[in-house]
């Protein structure tokens, strides 16, 4: 198979930009709740916070701190993570798929409609976080379903995730770039 790494990295890079972008939404929108005008119109000037918000900013800065380690271990082939097979990765990306499917879901029934508001300047904000929020979740799902083809043409669910192996001429798998070093190594 074609050299799919660059592909997976790049996917993942994109996945934690979005997430900033949806952290840093999601921030705004928590300061905005929280620190509302005596006379602001929304909820007569008492402050509260979204609970929807609240879960968008964990699932952000966990997809960030997710999409780096990940981008980390596929580009350095790096096998000395804790997770270091498709089958952890696949894992934390079930789990992080669901937190970002129910917080785009979920978003989605709370402000998919904003256009009455569309002249407040916090009505814009969250409809960029409804759209910043199902980006992620499609950026991540076409993650997933990448890892899946590769595992499925390679035959790797719990091989090393860095995806690098080496076969001999007939096709048998002789190992992986760090178990190669440790050979020539010892």
């Amino acid at each position: 198979m074609a050299n799919i790494h660059p592909v997976r990295v790049g996917l993942y890079v994109a996945l934690a930009l979005f997430s900033c972008v949806v952290f840093g939404l999601s921030g705004a929108r928590l300061y905005y709740t929280t620190h509302l005008p005596r006379y602001d119109p929304l909820n007569h000037g008492i402050p509260f916070y979204d609970p929807i918000v609240a879960e968008l900013i964990v699932t952000s800065f966990l997809t960030l701190l997710w999409c780096l380690s990940m981008s980390c271990i596929i580009s350095k082939s790096y096998e000395g993570a804790p997770i270091r097979t498709f089958r952890g990765e696949f894992i934390g990306i079930f789990i992080l798929w669901v937190m970002w499917l129910v917080g785009a879901a979920y978003s989605t029934h709370i402000w998919g409609n904003l256009k009455f508001c569309w002249q407040f300047k916090a009505c814009k904000l969250l409809t960029a976080l409804v759209a910043f929020v199902w980006i992620s979740w499609i950026t991540l799902t076409f993650v997933f379903v990448v890892s899946i083809i590769f595992v499925a043409y390679n035959k790797s669910f719990t091989k090393p995730l860095h995806g690098r192996y080496y076969y001999d001429a007939e096709g048998r798998h002789i190992g992986t770039s760090y178990e190669e070093d440790m050979r020539e190594r010892e």
